[in-house]
């Protein structure tokens, strides 16, 4: 039976029996596939569906425009914006139901950008010979990126590289046939938070939103999910958002390789998205635990997490840092911000008792954030920890009002 449509995008001038392939695989298994050739310099053996020609005039330029250029990087740009927006376009009409790009670096930097072109839920896999490298940045990976290694695969066909590739052609046609797209009539609400070891208000306020006839989607704030929620929060995939873990901020702004990069806390205010913001783990660092420790942590308390992850506990004037740049994020908003502020704590470490309780610390920290908070924000300072029942009451009281106004839309 023929049902599901892939896309195969690739360079077919120097990786056509790799390409092919690939298709074959797809084909075998009752699938049907469009092929788009993003070569520059050479041609596929035989024609694909879409030639690098057509690649080229997608992105309002030409094949002689990035030959002219001289430069590879610009030329590669060139079909990756071309193919990006092709694809954007074939989608739209319905041509495909899943992506597959097949690349070295080249086609991995341009499988990233045509990726992040297609909506969320679209199947979308990078089949790569630097697939979980460092050399691919967090902000560059939509939200439901895939990757596969590409073992042995940077020349020619043999046993161990067909091994990769059919898997990756199994993996695109099951997932496309496979795949529940989300439900776009149901508003949805996008949270931020830890493990419930940490942070445990999405214990009570999910059931709570659901039963207000909200979806809720709670994303991982440990870099890549604090990166896929800025990425649907600027789509405008929101209704709301509560933003109660803000750590990848404080990770971006010392330097921590698990950041969510430069724009988080900005998503959501840069489309108006109504958001209900608390500094959750503002006193933490994440960092690395397999790693070296940087020498400006050495002496600095440590909470070890597990073997993957340590916190570092911030200093008074570090935490400082993280209150101005809370404040400077959440100036851009265009729509309405409300600031939750617990008096009690903003984790489950730094309660009374708990081996990172630091009342002194938390107060000149709240009291500098409320110092440095814009006139466009509402500020709720509150008697109680982040983890009690008082501080999701508050919220849900914020989120009923706004309903009620309709700042939140249903």
């Amino acid at each position: 039976m023929t049902d599901k449509t892939i896309l195969v995008i690739g360079t077919y001038d120097t990786k056509d029996d790799e390409l092919c392939f690939l298709a074959d695989v797809i084909r075998q298994q009752g699938g049907r596939v469009v092929t788009v050739d993003v070569s520059v310099l050479g041609d596929p053996i035989a024609p694909t569906d879409y030639s690098k020609h057509d690649v080229a005039e997608a992105g309002a330029s030409s094949i002689k425009a990035a030959i002219a250029s001289g430069d590879e990087n610009t030329a590669m740009q060139i079909m990756a914006n071309g193919a990006s927006l092709l694809a954007a376009r074939l989608y739209a009409q319905g041509v495909f139901e899943g992506m597959i790009v097949l690349g070295g670096t080249m086609g991995t930097d341009l499988a990233l950008d045509v990726a992040s072109a297609l909506p969320l839920g679209v199947p979308k896999y990078i089949v790569s010979t630097v697939s979980f490298s460092p050399l691919i940045p967090a902000e560059r990976l939509a939200a439901d990126t895939q990757m596969i290694l590409w073992a042995g695969g940077l020349y020619g066909l043999n046993s161990v590289c067909k091994a990769s590739l059919s898997q990756a052609a199994g993996a695109v046609l099951g997932a496309a046939r496979a795949v529940q797209m989300p439900d776009v009539d149901k508003p949805l609400i996008g949270m931020m938070s830890l493990g419930t070891s940490a942070l445990k208000y999405v214990v009570p306020l999910k059931p709570a939103l659901e039963a207000r006839g909200f979806e809720v989607a709670v994303f991982h704030a440990t870099g890549m999910g604090g990166r896929a929620f800025e990425s649907l929060a600027g789509q405008g995939a929101f209704a709301c958002v509560f933003d109660f873990c803000t750590q990848e901020l404080g990770n971006h702004i010392h330097g921590s390789n698990i950041s969510a990069g430069a724009d988080r806390l900005t998503g959501a205010g840069a489309r108006g998205t109504p958001q209900i913001v608390a500094p959750g783990c503002y006193d933490l660092v994440d960092v690395v635990g397999w790693q070296p420790m940087p020498d400006k942590w050495r002496d600095h308390p440590k909470h070890e997490h597990n073997r993957l992850l340590t916190s570092i506990v911030l200093s008074g004037e570090e935490r400082k840092m993280v209150a101005h740049a809370h404040a400077a994020q959440l100036a851009k908003a265009a729509g309405p911000v409300a600031v939750i502020l617990p008096e009690d704590g903003l984790g489950e470490w730094d309660r009374a008792g708990a081996d990172l309780h630091d009342s002194a610390g938390l107060a000149a920290f709240l009291s500098e954030l409320e110092r440095s908070l814009p006139a466009n924000v509402a500020q709720h300072r509150i008697a109680c920890h982040i983890n009690d029942a008082a501080f999701a009451d508050k919220a849900l009281e914020i989120f009923d009002s706004w309903c009620a106004d309709g700042t939140v839309s249903r």
